[in-house]
């Protein structure tokens, strides 16, 4: 199985410019307690619901505490630039994890000791020797429903470009975030979609100048990101679809266009640094089984990695048309083995994993 994504032309450029990131911002004075996990994530309402379904009852079951260390991609890559240790799980964008792999900073998970899920219930192409996906979100074109009406908004990545038709400032996701949306800047550009790898990163930021200066600002953090288009300070943005959800379920005036949206994949993996390379292993293990895939991101609407989960996705992320995920039926995503994953649902009946909190 290959592990080598073919839009390494991007994951280089990203590496390139992690380094000029700020300094590190973490650092791990003390060994951490055998029942604490340091694990980075991206903080903010990530964290909170994944606190009420992974992480407490994670320690309620092994006596494991997560300790949760938020922090942008730069940042992070900073940190183990500078030689420093202390984290022990990463959940983090593939792509991340693929940039540290190369830096030598991580080390193998160990799917032979997995007792909650079943590994052949995630796809190969999300299941590589140095990380495995937890679950798969998107890019999506996202706008204020004060400013554009329902069905007035950009219907595609080339109708975002358009700034003479479709007015008003921007906000896209920047180096920080670790998402640039270089596959819809090409899009926009008129590159078929299964012509956008490997990227041609001049082109791309080519296509991107054309939209600068309608750009408010290159956000950093999923929250910053929707605050902007709450806010108004932004009419239109590309977000991350499990951070606009959120947003949309607590009032916010935003909603999602699904059309054209760049598939993006979360995936954990372990510190070669680590202490606790056995609670870590424990904890990826746990939070990919499916009742737990089920329960956290059935709450976080996000698209499970164990498909075993797929039966209990919401509504909000099927598209009617298909019976398949937005991110199947309007995305736009090569995986790591340069084919599709395999949509297909699955029956309801079947291995369900098990765990003494599943009560099998």
């Amino acid at each position: 199985m290959k592990e080598e994504c073919i839009s390494t032309s991007r994951r280089e450029f990203i590496a390139a410019a992690s380094a000029l990131s700020v300094a590190p911002f973490f650092v791990k004075t003390a060994k951490a307690a055998s029942k604490q996990l340091m694990v980075r994530t991206s903080g903010g309402a990530y964290d909170e619901v994944k606190r009420a379904t992974v992480y407490e009852p994670f320690r309620q079951e092994t006596g494991i505490e997560i300790v949760t260390v938020p922090a942008t991609a730069g940042k992070m890559m900073a940190m183990f630039r500078a030689g420093q240790g202390g984290l022990d799980v990463i959940d983090i964008g593939n792509d991340a994890l693929l940039i540290l792999n190369r830096m030598g900073v991580l080390q193998p998970i160990d799917y032979s000791r997995f007792k909650y899920t079943d590994v052949n219930d995630i796809d190969p192409s999300l299941r590589l020797s140095y990380q495995v996906a937890n679950y798969l979100y998107a890019n999506v074109m996202c706008y204020n429903t004060s400013i554009y009406k329902p069905g007035t908004e950009p219907q595609s990545v080339k109708d975002f470009w358009n700034v003479k038709r479709f007015p008003g400032t921007r906000t896209l996701p920047g180096i920080e975030a670790g998402t640039l949306s270089l596959d819809m800047a090409l899009l926009a550009d008129g590159v078929p979609k299964d012509k956008i790898y490997p990227i041609d990163i001049p082109r791309a930021f080519q296509s991107m100048s054309r939209i600068r200066p309608t750009i408010k600002k290159f956000w950093d953090s999923g929250a910053l990101s929707t605050q902007m288009i709450a806010s108004g300070d932004a009419a239109l943005g590309v977000l991350w679809s499990t951070r606009a959800q959120v947003a949309i379920d607590a009032g916010a005036p935003i909603a999602m266009q699904w059309n054209d949206n760049e598939v993006l994949v979360q995936a954990y993996g372990i510190a070669k640094s680590s202490t606790n390379v056995e609670a870590a292993n424990k904890f990826i293990d746990y939070s990919l089984s499916p009742v737990v895939q089920a329960r956290w991101l059935n709450k976080y609407k996000a698209v499970p990695a164990n498909r075993r989960a797929w039966t209990q996705m919401p509504a909000s992320l099927i598209d009617p048309k298909t019976g398949q995920p937005w991110t199947a039926s309007r995305g736009t995503f090569i995986t790591s083995s340069g084919g599709p994953i395999t949509w297909r649902r699955l029956p309801s009946t079947g291995r369900t994993g098990s765990s003494p909190e599943h009560g099998s």
